[in-house]
């Protein structure tokens, strides 16, 4: 299983590195990470708006489910069958927005792999058809050592933690609302999360070698861009069907 799964996922994603190392990249070990990032991105591009879409969706319809789950609180059985009546109404997958994830899991193994061994340590792993540097030099941008772990660059990865969830908190509901009580709760459950999981990355962060955390800074920043764009383009199109059914309305 090993074996299988550093031929399939591991020793691409290092010939990668490797590849754009040795040419685009002016033999600039940061400027290879940030296009291995990019490549990556590109390549899941299409899942990672699936589960964008798919978690705002969840994030929407969390006060429906709030209600359900206070007027069904003594009726399991009830609660689910109204639960996957509102998940089906709102053409809402449940599961939709974890399986892109689980599809990505095994290439972001390979790629905490590839920068937690040291580039340097699996060169005998380079394809024969491309070609093997003796070293791989990982000083960056003519300062930035990425085989040591670097603060800064933990910092900027929460940044963009901070930001790519705070695209997503749901707007808290007006008071003296039916069930504003629990939508509140869930709003200052979301409002933790929103302050917690960035100052993990940054202290997970800084004890990783600073190539791995300059692609997680990026990654994240990549993932909160399509976020942005994915967002406002959902946000349009419900406009305009806002709109269409207000004119479809007049017209009667």
């Amino acid at each position: 299983m090993a074996h299988l799964f550093t031929v399939i996922f591991y020793q691409p994603i290092l010939n990668l590195l490797v590849f754009l190392y040795n040419t685009i990249s002016f033999r600039d070990f940061g400027v290879a990470i940030i296009l291995l990032t990019v490549v990556i991105k590109l390549v899941f591009w299409p899942l990672g708006r699936q589960a964008i879409k798919s978690q705002k969706s969840l994030q929407d319809l969390q006060p429906k489910l709030e209600d359900l789950k206070k007027k069904y609180a003594n009726d399991k059985a009830e609660l689910s069958r109204a639960t996957m009546e509102l998940y089906k109404n709102n053409k809402v997958n449940p599961f939709s927005s974890c399986l892109p994830l689980l599809i990505q899991l095994p290439f972001l193994i390979a790629v905490y792999r590839v920068f937690r061994a040291g580039i340097n340590s699996d060169l005998s792993l380079v394809y024969p058809f491309i070609y093997k540097p003796e070293t791989i030099n990982t000083i960056s941008f003519g300062f930035l050592n990425l085989a040591h772990n670097n603060i800064v660059l933990a910092v900027l990865a929460g940044l963009a933690q901070f930001w790519q969830a705070k695209m997503l908190i749901t707007a808290k509901p007006a008071v003296n609302t039916p069930g504003s009580k629990d939508e509140s709760m869930t709003a200052i459950m979301n409002k933790q999360m929103l302050y917690f999981m960035p100052v993990i990355t940054v202290f997970i962060g800084a004890s990783l070698p600073g190539g791995l955390t300059l692609y997680w800074f990026v990654i994240t920043l990549f993932t909160a861009l399509q976020q942005l764009l994915t967002l406002r383009k959902k946000t349009d199109q419900d406009n305009n069907s806002v709109g269409k059914t207000i004119d479809g309305e007049l017209v009667k």
